[in-house]
């Protein structure tokens, strides 16, 4: 785990949020027409970016034993600082993605509704510490199901990290009383 000081997790956190203003792209009406979607693969495909965004979700997220990253973006993210972390990683599917028994969370979204998916079987999340990641913060749907999720299976959401967060759209609201980390609020 991380044992950086706060003022390591602030230059962490600023380096990371420099590199994905530079490199994001904005793709609007897409995946509908209104919908200004955030891409985040530049910042993904430049190694140095990559590893900056790394090192900061790792640096926030020192007090985890389990990373969950969100389908699908997510499990990018996920996969690095579990790794870094020497935690493990567990995938929040978009339905009908795993075998049953599943535990499930249905919930709206920007542009409609979705399902999320973990493991009913297999796991024990009893007790575990989970750092939940994601790509974007919009609404705050996909990570509030999230939480609901991983409490509901016994485990303890002790931080959410995001890369982007559209602050307009309020996300942050359904998240109260939740440690929150945007490394670049928009």
């Amino acid at each position: 785990m991380s044992t950086e000081s706060p003022r390591d997790v602030g230059g962490a956190l600023a380096l990371a949020s420099d590199d994905v203003a530079r490199l994001i792209r904005w793709a609007d009406d897409f995946p509908q027409p209104g919908v200004r979607f955030a891409d985040l693969t530049p910042v993904f495909a430049d190694a140095a970016a990559f590893a900056d965004v790394t090192d900061a979700l790792v640096a926030v997220g020192r007090d985890a034993d389990l990373i969950a990253g969100i389908d699908a973006r997510g499990f990018l993210l996920g996969a690095g600082v579990a790794r870094a972390m020497r935690a493990g990683v567990l995938a929040v599917r978009k339905a009908g993605k795993l075998p049953p028994p599943v535990h499930s969370c249905s919930y709206s979204l920007e542009y409609g509704c979705a399902t999320l998916e973990i493991p009913a079987d297999g796991i024990d999340l009893t007790g575990r510490r989970v750092l939940v990641i994601d790509d974007v913060l919009a609404t705050g749907g996909t990570l509030g199901a999230t939480v609901e999720l991983l409490e509901a299976a016994g485990a303890e959401v002790v931080s959410i990290a995001v890369v982007l967060e559209l602050e307009a759209l309020g996300g942050r609201g359904r998240l109260p009383d939740r440690p929150l980390t945007s490394l670049l609020k928009i």
